[in-house]
Order: structure tokens, then C-alpha cells, then sequence
């Protein structure tokens, strides 16, 4: 496989995950975001953890979709991360976000 093969390949596996999750996002109540993963979630628990010198947080999630190319099931039961970075989540509005046509992607 050359490289124009393997670009061709990545952009059709992305917009294949995208049109997934334009599909699905309309299922789940919550966006989670973390350094490494974005989620779709009907459950969130966020805690944080103190230690002596620093603290984490403890995020659980249930009936989950993970922004995964490399997963072959990106639906999975429960999710529990455990982090020292950010962790952003966003309950998502009961308006499902519409992209101007210009931007629409055609099918």
C-alpha cells in the first residue's frame, strides 16, 4: 500500500466513524471528553480523588460509544477512567446540531 492508498484509506475510515457518530449522538445524553478518548453516555459519575500531594478523578460511565477508529464495537456497557488531566462533560441540548449546507457532507 503507498501513501496516497493509506490516506485515502485513513480519510474514508474517519468520515466512516463521523457519519457514526452523527447516527448515534442523538441517543446519548452526555458528552465526556478526557485527554484521551471522547465518549457519548447516558451515565456519567465524576469524582475527584485527593492524595497527600495531588488528586485525580474518577470518571464512570454506563451505556456508552467511544470515538474510537480502531474499535470494531465503539457501543460498550460501562467505562471507568481514572485521570490526572481535564475532564470535560456536557449535557447535550435537545436541539440536535444542524451544519450550514456548505458544510453538510454529501452522501
Amino acid at each position: 500500500m503507498d501513501d496516497d492508498d493509506f490516506d485515502d484509506y485513513d480519510r474514508e475510515v474517519e468520515l466512516a466513524l463521523y457519519r457514526e457518530y452523527r447516527d448515534v449522538v442523538g441517543q446519548f445524553k452526555y458528552v465526556i471528553e478526557t485527554e484521551r478518548r471522547f465518549y457519548l453516555a447516558n451515565d456519567v459519575t465524576l469524582e475527584r480523588h485527593d492524595t497527600e500531594h495531588d488528586f485525580y478523578f474518577e470518571l464512570t460511565m454506563n451505556d456508552v460509544w467511544v470515538w474510537d477508529v480502531y474499535r470494531n464495537d465503539r457501543f460498550v456497557k460501562s467505562v471507568r477512567v481514572l485521570t490526572f488531566k481535564d475532564v470535560n462533560v456536557e449535557v447535550r441540548g435537545d436541539k440536535d446540531l444542524e451544519l450550514p449546507k456548505e458544510l453538510a457532507l454529501d452522501e
